[in-house]
């Protein structure tokens, strides 16, 4: 992660549609936001958020959290996402992408992700969608569950939430991924994650092209399949 997230089309792409969805949603009227990266991984949002956003890292991993270190990010907690050492409501948005899928429990780390929220808050947020993709992929990278649109919504809802964005993503690409999930599922050996190397001028053609479907995600546009599922989701200001 740490070696391609910084080029790799995929990362690249899911961090900007991110960063962007959290500036169009923030409610105060100005920045700096104190932000909550879950899963924060290496850093890398982190280090693009400065400025614009206070930010924290939390993740699971003693060694995420070292190379989090190593990009000079010192506001960080080595913390499960189902119990985190932050206050109630004490900050304004939460980005977790590809966080819950990860989680056992993940209905607690969704009233976790609830509790640190202010009144008027956003969560950002990412998982891969439709259990029938369920591959090796999967179970290389230690997923307890894919999941679909209305699953999104119900977790968030039932969490206290208020999904106002909730729409699949990796649109154009999705047959592409449906064939590379058959064929990984046909392959002999140990389950492995897959991030197959692509050369420079088709990194830059595929990020161009994620960016491109992710305006109208932006604009409240539900895409009707994908290998994810992007949702935005807040904080009611009188619970």
């Amino acid at each position: 992660m740490f070696d391609l997230e910084e080029s790799y089309w995929w990362f690249v792409a899911r961090r900007k549609l991110a960063l962007d969805l959290l500036a169009t949603f923030a409610e105060k009227p100005a920045p700096p936001y104190d932000l909550l990266d879950l899963g924060c991984g290496t850093g890398i949002l982190l280090s693009e958020a400065e400025g614009a956003w206070h930010g924290t890292g939390a993740d699971f991993s003693p060694l995420a959290l070292q190379f989090c270190r190593s990009r000079g990010l010192s506001r960080l907690v080595c913390a499960d996402g189902t119990s985190l050492p932050l206050k109630d409501e004490s900050v304004d948005e939460i980005v977790a992408l590809d966080v819950f899928e990860h989680i056992e429990d993940h209905a607690a780390a969704y009233r976790e992700a609830a509790r640190v929220l202010r009144p008027g808050g956003v969560l950002v947020m990412s998982v891969p969608a439709f259990r029938w993709l369920w591959g090796p992929h999967d179970v290389a990278l230690h997923h307890f569950r894919r999941y679909t649109r209305a699953e999104v919504s119900e977790c968030l809802k039932t969490a206290g939430l208020v999904p106002e964005r909730v729409s699949y993503a990796i649109f154009l690409l999705f047959p592409l991924v449906i064939l590379s999930r058959l064929i990984e599922k046909l392959k002999p050996g140990p389950a492995a994650a897959s991030l197959p190397k692509v050369p420079g001028w088709l990194n830059r053609w595929l990020m161009n092209l994620v960016n491109m479907e992710s305006k109208p995600i932006q604009a409240g546009i539900t895409l009707p399949w994908g290998s994810s599922v992007v949702a935005v989701a807040r904080k009611p200001k009188e619970a």
